[in-house]
């Protein structure tokens, strides 16, 4: 009988959590499952010849995202421009991913060996570019980069130059653009892992004749790399589908996937284009986020087991 009560006593409690989380579920269901639905009904449709889509099913988006029409005797060809632009994302993506790494790590450590009184100071310091908006922040690099910005004046005053450096609408102004914009997002991480880190292991290694590579290497990297992982996907997933910067700091000339995707829904027309665009990259951020997960997983069974 107590067996019983409780097994109705449990099924009771499911039942009561799944009505006060149905709100939820309706909104998860409108707001993030629906609308994606209909960006994948739309990538097997046909493109309407002022925008918006015609009903009739077709591979010719998906085919689209690698391949086009010759112009001449219509046979399919590499989309050259496509591929470069999906080239040109993942390489500054990795670039911002890595860059934001290498000043982000020593950054993070600096704070987090601070006195604890001090740390509050240092993280607030960090997180005042949140307070501004991005396309605001993206100005702001702009006028410093442009050929009459803040950067070159003070190279053609100090006669380091002769001419204005063209910095500006290339893909190096895109990615110092998204390195600025992004590296909190890889110092947060990075200093909540190296904050738990026990700095005696240091000590011990150091008493063990290990050189500094060799305690940077053996000891901390692995101890900080769920703060690491982290920090790459919270930097290379939004890099990836950057829209505001590249369309600022590029000039509309260096386009990532991004505004690839605006383009097609905008003067490109080809709405069916562009959502398959858009559910492809939907996968390589899921991609992304999986092998988080995995290498999340894999450390944790290592530490408990």
């Amino acid at each position: 009988m107590a067996s019983e009560a409780e097994t109705r006593q449990v099924a009771a409690s499911t039942r009561a959590g799944w009505l006060l989380s149905t709100p939820a579920l309706v909104l998860l269901a409108f707001g993030a499952i629906g609308p994606l639905l209909i960006v994948v009904v739309y990538s097997f449709l046909l493109p309407g010849k002022y925008g918006n889509v015609e009903w009739g099913f077709s591979l010719d988006a998906w085919r689209g995202i690698l391949f086009t029409r010759d112009i001449f005797d219509d046979t399919l060809v590499l989309a050259d421009a496509h591929l470069s632009i999906f080239w040109r994302s993942v390489k500054l993506s990795t670039l911002t991913t890595l860059f934001t790494f290498a000043v982000g790590f020593p950054t993070a450590w600096f704070i987090a060996t601070r006195p604890q009184k001090q740390r509050a100071f240092w993280l607030f310091l960090i997180t005042i570019p949140f307070w501004t908006n991005l396309l605001i922040r993206t100005f702001a690099i702009n006028e410093i980069i442009r050929s009459e910005g803040l950067l070159n004046t003070l190279l053609l005053w100090l006669g380091v130059i002769d001419r204005p450096l063209e910095i500006i609408y290339t893909d190096f102004a895109v990615f110092v653009g998204m390195t600025y914009v992004y590296l909190p997002l890889m110092v947060l991480p990075l200093f909540a892992a190296i904050d738990r880190f026990d700095m005696r292991l240091l000590e011990a290694g150091y008493d063990l004749y290990a050189s500094r590579w060799q305690v940077l290497r053996r000891i901390i990297l692995p101890i900080v790399k769920p703060g690491i992982i982290a920090g790459s996907i919270l930097v290379f997933v939004p890099a990836l589908g950057a829209y505001v910067t590249p369309r600022i700091l590029g000039g509309g000339k260096q386009m990532m996937i991004g505004n690839f995707i605006e383009l097609q829904f905008g003067q490109g027309r080809n709405w069916p284009l562009g959502a398959s665009l858009s559910v492809t990259l939907l996968v390589i951020v899921t991609a992304a986020l999986l092998v988080y997960v995995r290498f999340a997983n894999r450390d944790r069974e290592v530490n408990h087991g």
